[in-house]
């Protein structure tokens, strides 16, 4: 009997100190990973819900939240988390006017954030989702266009898919000619954004107004992004945005997901992206692959 117990004794010790060992790390809150309604953003959100797994939180994932929502969601306290762009905190949150610098637009948005929000702006990654031109590649090889400069030299030329607000809007084709000068376009047509790329390669037109991290970019033989020389459009910057209180009694969430920005530019976004619109490939599956890439 006393034999029985000594060894109900040592195996309850040694049970205690397996978990002390496996718990040398303060079990973390439960974090709420949000991110935005398209792909880009389901992606890096669901990234850096693995980070968070692999530093030891528990994350609940809240995806897939309408643009317009999100803001509301991390200031209500439904989200902790979630993949923001600099150019979008500046002018849609903030109401602040256009800044072409991304230095200075990264730094007005981290100071205003904290002190109107209480929310904090980790590193920004290389990934610049702004607008911009792409063009079939060879309507840009033919004519030597590689700059919006090169096209408005040569606008005569190109036939433009429109989404019906390019030519009217301030931050569309008005505010590029009062930087670049005239755009006399062969033609502007409008279609459905959703097939855009789709009129380019069918040869109905040249040219469309898109972001620089569209999956259809992958497709370098197909299409070509314009380097914005004169610096018209706003940089558009991804990071993490995190709400303070979480990340003061939490610092190493910051190290978990300054890594992954640290891992992704443009060029990455680009690949990701297509993976998921092209390929067809589950973004957690895509995710998964890409972080177990960087760890």
């Amino acid at each position: 009997m006393k034999l029985r117990k000594i060894c109900a004794l040592l195996l309850l010790a040694a049970l205690v100190l397996s978990l002390a060992a496996c718990g040398g790390k303060t079990e973390g809150p439960v974090v709420k990973v949000g991110s935005k309604d398209f792909t880009e953003s389901l992606i890096v959100g669901e990234i850096y819900a693995l980070a968070l797994e692999d530093a030891g939180y528990t994350v609940e994932r809240k995806m897939d939240i309408a643009g317009s929502l999100v803001h509301e969601a991390i200031t209500q306290g439904d989200i902790d988390l979630y993949p923001e762009y600099t150019g979008t905190g500046l002018m849609n949150i903030l109401q602040m006017d256009m800044i072409t610098d991304p230095d200075e637009v990264y730094r007005v948005v981290k100071e205003e954030y904290a002190k109107q929000f209480d929310l904090t702006w980790l590193d920004a990654s290389q990934v610049n989702n702004t607008n911009g031109f792409a063009i079939r590649r060879d309507v840009a090889e033919e004519y030597g266009i590689r700059t919006i400069s090169d096209l408005q030299k040569n606008a005569d030329k190109i036939r433009v898919c429109s989404q019906g607000e390019f030519e009217y809007r301030e931050d569309g084709l008005p505010g590029l000619e009062k930087l670049y000068g005239p755009f006399d376009f062969q033609s502007i047509n409008v279609y459905d954004s959703g097939i855009k790329y789709q009129v380019l390669e069918n040869d109905e037109a040249d040219l469309c107004f898109g972001y620089s991290t569209d999956a259809q970019l992958a497709q370098t033989d197909k299409f070509a992004y314009l380097e914005d020389d004169l610096h018209f459009f706003p940089p558009y910057y991804l990071a993490p945005v995190v709400r303070s209180e979480l990340l003061e009694a939490h610092p190493d969430i910051a190290d978990a997901l300054n890594k992954v920005s640290a891992a992704l530019d443009t060029e990455t976004a680009i690949a990701l992206n297509a993976q998921v619109d092209l390929d067809k490939r589950e973004v957690d599956e895509v995710a998964r692959e890409f972080y177990d890439s960087i760890k």
